[in-house]
């Protein structure tokens, strides 16, 4: 038999209904709202950035360029030269940023055209102008040397420009020119006094290089402002190979000439003659001079000597002072025991031939035993008579003073650059080596060369119209 549910009594009943009662009064005074849905955010317009500033004048070619948009995206976006031409640009992942990727042209307008479409789904447009630069002047460089060239342990870098650069202005050049070996090679910029048609700036190892090192060199002068107006005109880089050592020890002296290999070993050694050292231009420079040039036949001439196109075989240059080593069959009887010479380093036909073969551009060779040293005064490359310390200090960004006895511009030759006639034709075999024909004369120093201008290297010049 079930038992039945005990009954609520009418008291208890009323107790739980005034809890309830009171509960519910206690809630109510408690001054908590109910919770109600969040009401939606106003769609924001989109906001366009331009880098430059709308309307920017004098913008340099090379600086950055580009458009972001912020509480939207792009829908399309264009820069356009003067010409309708359109600039090379791309968008980040999520197209709310566009970055042009190629330099600009000098003294140009640029248009921006496009839309972009906000997160209210409205478009609005792109549109702005702005303008770059308009130089004075317009500033090229030029290497030396030519991409893929073989040189010497010694060969410096040489960049000429065609026009002088303030030296208040040379630092911001050098901070923009780069050298990479490989192997590393520790080196330095250093500015030698202006060549006749404009500032050189010179990159020289501190030591020979290693044979077999690599080298890449980047100079990125379009847009730089070299001054006054005048802007860099366009990139350029070079990229060459140091080939084996091979050094020329020549000590006045001993009256002989030895040619040494990478391991050191004499591998030739010949007698010759130097510079008769009476007078101070007849002097052979002691110091490291570096070969750059060689012609199988050359024609020498020297007014002061009373003599003009004298032809000579196997000449190898080793000084824009008109030092050369070379065969020279009037002094054969001398060569191996008295100097004569005007100041180049004379060897017989077939010593000079065997030399000549072996010989590259950037070679050293080695002077020492005469009373004169090879100086700014010899011509465009004394780069390594000059102490480690003291070359550091002809760079821009060196904070040594640099050399006080250096002329703001380099000398012809020691003193004076006689003038000259064209030689007559040769007869036969003219064989210039990486090098035009060539005509020297004879001054303080001894033989001067003379030759054409080298063609300009061809440059790309970066811009888009």
């Amino acid at each position: 038999m079930e038992a039945d549910a005990p009954l609520f009594s009418r008291r208890r009943a009323l107790t739980v209904l005034t809890v309830g009662v009171g509960a519910g009064l206690l809630a109510a005074c408690s001054g908590e709202s109910p919770i109600s849905a969040p009401q939606a955010e106003e769609p924001v317009a989109p906001t366009v950035t331009y880098e430059p500033a709308a309307d920017s004048e004098d913008v340099l070619p090379t600086a950055p360029v580009g458009v972001k948009v912020e509480n939207g995206s792009f829908q399309r976006v264009s820069l356009t030269n003067a010409n309708g031409k359109v600039v090379a640009g791309k968008f980040n992942s999520d197209r709310t940023a566009f970055t042009i990727t190629e330099p600009l042209g000098y003294e140009s307008t640029y248009t921006w055209a496009g839309s972009v479409v906000g997160k209210d789904g409205k478009a609005q447009s792109v549109q702005g102008k702005f303008s770059t630069v308009a130089p004075q002047k317009q500033v090229n460089g030029q290497f030396q040397l030519a991409d893929g060239q073989v040189v010497g342990v010694a060969a410096p870098i040489i960049l000429q420009f065609d026009a002088a650069i303030d030296d208040k202005y040379r630092a911001t050049v050098e901070k923009a020119l780069q050298v990479t070996t490989t192997p590393p090679v520790e080196g330095s910029w250093a500015w030698l006094p202006d060549e006749a048609g404009g500032s050189r700036v010179h990159w020289r190892s501190r030591e020979y290089f290693p044979a077999g090192t690599k080298v890449s060199v980047k100079a990125p002068l379009y847009g730089v402002s070299f001054g006054d107006g005048a802007y860099g005109a366009a990139d350029s880089t070079l990229d060459f190979e140091i080939g084996r050592r091979q050094v020329v020890k020549a000590e006045a002296s001993s009256h002989r000439i030895q040619v040494l290999d990478g391991s050191g070993a004499v591998i030739m050694d010949f007698p010759c003659s130097y510079g008769e050292g009476d007078l101070d231009r007849n002097v052979t420079r002691s110091g490291i001079h570096v070969v750059t040039e060689k012609y199988e036949d050359f024609w020498m001439t020297n007014p002061a000597a009373g003599y003009s196109n004298v032809h000579e075989r196997f000449a190898v240059r080793i000084s824009n002072n008109g030092e050369f080593i070379h065969c020279n069959p009037n002094s054969i009887n001398s060569q191996g025991n008295t100097n004569v010479t005007n100041g180049c380093i004379n060897l017989n036909l077939e010593n000079s031939q065997q030399y000549f073969n072996s010989a590259m551009y950037g070679d050293p060779v080695e002077v020492t035993g005469t009373r004169i040293e090879l100086s700014y005064a010899d011509g465009d490359i004394w780069d390594w008579a000059v102490d480690w310390n003291e070359w550091k200090s002809m760079s821009a960004l060196s904070s040594q003073d640099s050399p006080s006895n250096l002329p703001a511009s380099a000398p012809a030759t020691r003193r004076m650059r006689p003038r000259c006639r064209a030689p007559r034709r040769p007869p036969r075999r003219r064989v210039p080596s990486r090098a035009v024909r060539t005509l020297c004369t004879e001054s303080d120093a001894g033989v001067v060369w003379h030759r054409a201008r080298r063609p300009l290297r061809h440059f790309r010049v970066l811009k888009s119209g």
